[in-house]
Parts: structure tokens; C-alpha cells; sequence
């Protein structure tokens, strides 16, 4: 198509635009020609597209009418690009807020974390306990420490809800993969440092699940896709994976999420739309819908998930849970 090739925008520096009440600048917009497309004449459209013969063609005309071409293909930016954020890091001495040492072991700054939780009170409304809570962190730490359970009996009733919750008539579609062995491997290690009176910390023991696109042995990183991990095998545990481990969290699985994390509604062609637990007829959100879900359900108390644009924000929300994303550059990204 080099014959036809339209003339890109030139996009200037950002402090070369005048963004002034006199600026002279014109905001270019596409006039989107996307017609509504579904049915046998999506699959007719589908076959031109991905023909050998008509699909570049369809495709260059599907681009110039929407002034792909013009916009991004040829456009010209005169700027490096910026991968990291521009903003000076700045050392602020908050009033009231804890300042954890970096320098410590990923065990010695939960130690350090929990300082700044405020104390404990006892749920009651009404003068009765709810007949369902969601156990906290602490909550798992303290019932294991005073021995009133154990991480192994905790994980057996874990893998019991996990399959009653992935099976008929709930499918709630929460988990891409778990491993049951695997789970109670991890909980019988965990109960015996508990019998010796040496937890690794306040989240040894405790359940916590893994968003599909992160990656964790022994399990493969599918990104919700039939196909990823098999260009991209996993190697090992990512950074903030290993962390966990070494605090002697319990990993239960890889939890579902919106394809490659390209949507916000948890519908997942290959595993099943992850369905919200206050109401299985409704969509948790995405991409980390999986992630929201389970710590909704009452499964674990906390998961990962991963946040770009909101995919842990907005699927937080929808199931009414705490999402957060850290300040970028706090979580390394390897894995």
C-alpha cells in the first residue's frame, strides 16, 4: 500500500502546544464508521478479513475510513518516547504516616505493616454476630497462633469450596488453575512451623490467590488465553510472588480474568465469565475479575491481581471489595 500511503499528523512536544485561551491549535477527531455487526454477516466479514486475497485490502480501507492511518500508522512524533513516569520522586516526611525500611526482609516489613493496622473490634450489629464474615489477615493469624485451627484443616475446607464453587450448579468460573496437592503441600509446611512456634510471619498459613497473568509455579501463565503459555512458558515465580513465599503465604491458584486483560467485564471465552458472588447472574469486572471475586466469596482475604487502566480498581468495586494499585515503580515487574 506504499502507493496510497496517507500523510501522518506531525504531534509536536508537549510544551511546544499553546493549550491557551488563544491557541490556535484544532483537536482532530475520527468520524468512526463501525457499523453494528453480528451473526452470519459477521462470519462473511470475518472470512474477507482473514483471506489471503481481499483481507489486506478490507483492512486498508477499514483503516483510512477511520483515519488509523492518518492519526497513528504514519503519524510523526517529535518527542522520545517515555516508558517510566516523569514526575521528580519526592522524600515526604508525612505527619502520622509509618515509614518502613526498604532495606528489610519482605517478613520483617509485614512484621513492621501490622503496626500500623488499627486495633481489632468484634463485628456485632445488633447485639449479634453476623452468621458470614471475611476473615482478615490477622484473623487467620491469630486463630492459627492460639492453635484454635490449623493452616492444613483451613486448606482442606478451602479445596472443598473451591470445587464445590467450580462445579455445577454455582460454575462461578473464579480459578483458571489450582492444585490441590499443591495447596496442602503448602499448608502441611506451614502447620509445622506453627507446632514449632516459628511462623515466618503474620501471613504464614494464610490463603492467598494469584491473578493469571503473573507468573507462579507450578502453574503456567495463560493470560486467560489458550495459547500464551505456550510461546511464553513460565520459569519461575515473579518477584512478588517469591516475596510471599518467603512469608509463607499459602498461593491457592491462578484465578480467571478478561482475555490478555483487554476488557473490563471478567468474560472469559476459554475459561467462562467469572460470575460476581452477590450475584451470579452478574459479570465481577475485569481484567482481574477472578482475583475480586474470590476475596468477595470469603475464599481468601486478599489476591493479586494486575492494574493498567483500573482492572483491579473496577472489578473491586463491582464485587465490593478494597482495590489497590500501587504507586508505580513499588512493585517490582519481573514475572
Amino acid at each position: 500500500m506504499g502507493l496510497f500511503r496517507d500523510k501522518g499528523v506531525v504531534y509536536k512536544p508537549a510544551e511546544n502546544v499553546n493549550l491557551g485561551p488563544d491557541s490556535d491549535e484544532s483537536y482532530l477527531k475520527a468520524n468512526v464508521k463501525a457499523p453494528r455487526m453480528a451473526g452470519f454477516l459477521a462470519k462473511i466479514f470475518v472470512w474477507f478479513l482473514e483471506s489471503r486475497i481481499f483481507g489486506a485490502l478490507l483492512l486498508y480501507i477499514l483503516k483510512k475510513n477511520n483515519l488509523i492511518h492518518k492519526l497513528v500508522s504514519n503519524a510523526v512524533v517529535e518527542e522520545s518516547p517515555v516508558f517510566v513516569p516523569l514526575h521528580p520522586f519526592e522524600e515526604l516526611n508525612e505527619k502520622e504516616v509509618k515509614h518502613i525500611n526498604s532495606d528489610l526482609s519482605p517478613s520483617e516489613q509485614v512484621q513492621q505493616a501490622i503496626g500500623c493496622l488499627p486495633l481489632p473490634s468484634e463485628k456485632i450489629v445488633n447485639g449479634l454476630k453476623p452468621s458470614f464474615c471475611r476473615w482478615t489477615i490477622m484473623d487467620y493469624s491469630k486463630a492459627y497462633t492460639s492453635g484454635e485451627i490449623t493452616p492444613y484443616k483451613v486448606a482442606q475446607r478451602l479445596v472443598a469450596a473451591i470445587r464445590e464453587s467450580s462445579s455445577p450448579p454455582l460454575d462461578m468460573a473464579f480459578f483458571i488453575n489450582y492444585d490441590a496437592e499443591d495447596i496442602l503441600r503448602q499448608a502441611k509446611e506451614s502447620t509445622l512451623r506453627y507446632e514449632r512456634g516459628e511462623p515466618m510471619s503474620a501471613l504464614d498459613g494464610v490463603p492467598i490467590a494469584i491473578k493469571d497473568e503473573i507468573d507462579c509455579s507450578p502453574y503456567p501463565t495463560t493470560g486467560g488465553t489458550k495459547w500464551l503459555h505456550k510461546f511464553r512458558p513460565c520459569k519461575g515465580d515473579a518477584c512478588c510472588i517469591m516475596r510471599l513465599r518467603s512469608c509463607g503465604a499459602i498461593i491457592i491458584g491462578k484465578t480467571n480474568m478478561h482475555e490478555l486483560g483487554a476488557g473490563t467485564s471478567g468474560i472469559n471465552p476459554h475459561y467462562g465469565a467469572t460470575r460476581n458472588p452477590y450475584d451470579p447472574g452478574r459479570i465481577t469486572g475485569g481484567s482481574s475479575g477472578g482475583s475480586a471475586a474470590v476475596v468477595a466469596a470469603g475464599l481468601c482475604p486478599v489476591a493479586l491481581g494486575v492494574d493498567g487502566g483500573g482492572s483491579v480498581r473496577m472489578p473491586a468495586a463491582l464485587c465490593g471489595v478494597v482495590g489497590f494499585k500501587p504507586t508505580f515503580g513499588r512493585v517490582p515487574h519481573s514475572g
